[in-house]
């Protein structure tokens, strides 16, 4: 079993969890504009911007048109205000230090994202657990 199978779980005040999400984000206009050293770029400022604010970048993928990651993220956080910072500042990130792409978009990202949750145990799992609660 590998490490991103096995739950990983976070303790904090009055709080213990594991929430993983996969996500996935694109360019405006789903332009192949992630090349060129951005793709490079994108992938050491993800994980640094993930941790700033409070989560993590599990595993990663940058193509030409899209960004595939696999979040570790605080559920008092939220996962939506989550992705919506980690779009906002690597955006600023990337077209300061590649001034080029200022002129290619009126801005990196698009306002959509997909976010699926990923769980450690299957839905048939959970159910059969918390049916079975009423023996205990």
């Amino acid at each position: 079993m590998n490490k991103l199978s096995e739950p990983q779980y976070h303790y904090g005040e009055h709080i213990v969890y594991s929430c993983r999400y996969h996500v996935i984000f694109c360019p405006k206009y789903r332009r192949k504009v992630l090349v060129d050293g951005i793709d490079t770029r994108l992938k050491e400022i993800l994980p640094e911007i993930a941790e700033s604010l409070g989560g993590s970048v599990l595993e990663m993928e940058v193509m030409p048109d899209h960004v595939h990651l696999l979040l570790d993220v605080d559920p008092r956080i939220g996962i939506n205000d989550f992705v919506g910072s980690l779009k906002r500042r690597s955006s600023h990130i990337i077209r300061t230090e590649f001034p080029a792409m200022k002129k290619r978009l009126p801005s990196l990202w698009t306002r959509g994202k997909f976010i699926a949750t990923i769980g450690s145990v299957s839905v048939e799992t959970v159910n059969a657990y918390i049916e079975n609660q009423k023996g205990i």
